[in-house]
């Protein structure tokens, strides 16, 4: 099975700057696309950025878009997501996750393909 965990969150202040991490073990990272979600207090868990097992990539909300960077290496068996210009709405606990599929895809930022879920990494941004 295959395994997440997220690392990387914490405490910033608004228009600074975050790594968040996603390491996976258990089965060949190759296999796998991953998506980068978050979960703001009272609302409703959404997409950040998302990134195929090809490395093709989006951003899933406006939000983001110019400030947040999502990668995978693959030797290292890691996905990141680089963030900057935070804002407070970006608060929240961020979770990776991931799934297979036995045909090329688009990258998707939808909740339900995603087999896989990491425990999720806090990151607040407040001054």
């Amino acid at each position: 099975q295959l395994q997440l965990v997220e690392s990387g969150g914490g405490l910033v202040q608004p228009g600074g700057s975050l790594r968040l991490s996603c390491a996976t073990s258990g089965y060949p990272f190759s296999l796998y696309h991953i998506g980068w979600f978050r979960q703001a207090p009272g609302k409703t868990r959404e997409g950040v950025s998302a990134i195929t097992n090809s490395g093709a990539s989006r951003d899933c909300t406006d939000s983001v878009k110019g400030r947040f960077t999502i990668s995978r290496d693959a030797a290292k068996n890691m996905v990141y997501l680089q963030m900057n210009s935070l804002k407070p709405e970006d608060t929240g606990i961020y979770f990776c996750a991931a799934y297979s599929s036995p045909f090329p895809v688009q990258p998707t930022c939808e909740r339900m393909p995603y087999d896989y879920w990491g425990q999720g990494t806090q990151v607040t941004v407040s001054s």
